[in-house]
């Protein structure tokens, strides 16, 4: 374990889901281990991108977080920093994102662009230039 703070996201997802493959299509995530419910939705889902740790966690009706379906949008953007934004943006939209802006370069030194994932979420997709 790392001896410096990091970020780990807990993102929320609908109940009864049971594929996640978007995330390990779209930006190569691995998942390092799963928790299912009986009827084989994910309780937990703990992935990777490049040691990049975060987690998927399903709605239920107890829950105090939910995903953004609930309210029709989300208040976070998980922001995400590749060698190539391109790539990585046509990748997520290849797997299932819905492009929300395009990539292109801007004064303050990054190239980045927005997709939303098939759950929700906010990704803004980030290089220094």
């Amino acid at each position: 374990m790392s001896k410096n703070p990091t970020f780990a996201p807990q993102l929320w997802i609908p109940n009864g889901v049971t594929n996640v493959d978007f995330y390990i299509n779209a930006f190569a995530a691995v998942e390092l281990r799963r928790f299912s419910n009986e009827d084989g939705s994910i309780h937990v889902s703990e992935l990777s991108i490049e040691g990049a740790i975060f987690h998927l966690h399903e709605e239920t009706h107890n829950s105090a977080s939910f995903s953004p379906a609930r309210y029709q949008g989300t208040t976070v953007t998980i922001g995400i920093f590749v060698p190539d934004v391109d790539a990585v943006m046509a990748s997520a939209i290849a797997a299932g994102a819905e492009l929300l802006s395009p990539a292109q370069d801007y004064d303050y030194g990054y190239r980045q662009g927005e997709v939303k994932d098939p759950f929700g979420h906010i990704w803004m997709v980030d290089a220094v230039i």
